[in-house]
């Protein structure tokens, strides 16, 4: 199934209809702040595992984010975290960046193994927070690849995407093209901050 939203006036008939999918233990491929992701219900184990399979990954050598629509959901996930971690959050997020963080131990039932870190996301993209936000938790995220792991130009067009996916998925979030480039993720588990890798978000924030 192709949904089709503006992020400039976004149809929440059609948002409601995504989430209802989502609670049913639906797969989506859907738009963020940098490339087209594969996303499913936090809280849903069998579409978790679904979006492993998908992606050729065992759960346990996985790393995937938790999408949030702001960082009210963080303390449900992650560690307490200092006040200087929490300044470089306010001030790249919402934004193109992956915050690598201590887990709690919520994280390890949710996704059953056992998970000493989490990646959190906070995308500046209103279609991807409106999702999250009616749904009422995080989205659990991977990037769309390919079968090299590369992130191609073909995967910023949602039309070529749904081609590509329609019998795989249950579906495609048509949210206008998207990025080519990842995000910046940056491991903050650690007594100081360290860049794993530059992508979109510029490396400001850290100073």
């Amino acid at each position: 199934m192709l949904y089709r939203l503006n992020p400039d006036n976004i149809n929440f008939k059609t948002v409601d209809e995504i989430v209802e999918l989502l609670k049913n233990g639906g797969v989506i491929i859907y738009p963020t702040d940098t490339v087209y992701a594969l996303g499913a219900d936090i809280t849903n184990q069998n579409a978790f595992e679904r979006v492993c399979k998908l992606k050729n990954i065992k759960p346990d050598k996985s790393n995937f984010s938790f999408v949030c629509s702001d960082l009210s959901h963080l303390s449900n996930y992650t560690k307490p975290i200092n006040n200087s971690v929490f300044r470089i959050m306010k001030k790249a997020l919402p934004g193109p960046y992956t915050f690598i963080l201590e887990a709690n131990n919520n994280v390890p039932k949710l996704l059953k193994q056992n998970k000493k870190t989490v990646g959190i996301r906070v995308p500046k993209n209103t279609i991807c927070k409106a999702i999250i936000e009616k749904l009422g938790n995080p989205i659990i995220s991977t990037s769309l690849h390919d079968n090299t792991d590369d992130i191609l130009e073909y995967f910023s067009d949602p039309e070529i995407i749904h081609q590509q996916y329609e019998t795989i998925v249950d579906g495609v979030i048509d949210g206008g093209f998207g990025n080519i480039y990842t995000s910046t993720v940056i491991d903050c588990s650690g007594s100081e901050p360290v860049v794993v890798r530059e992508g979109l978000g510029s490396l400001d924030v850290l100073n």
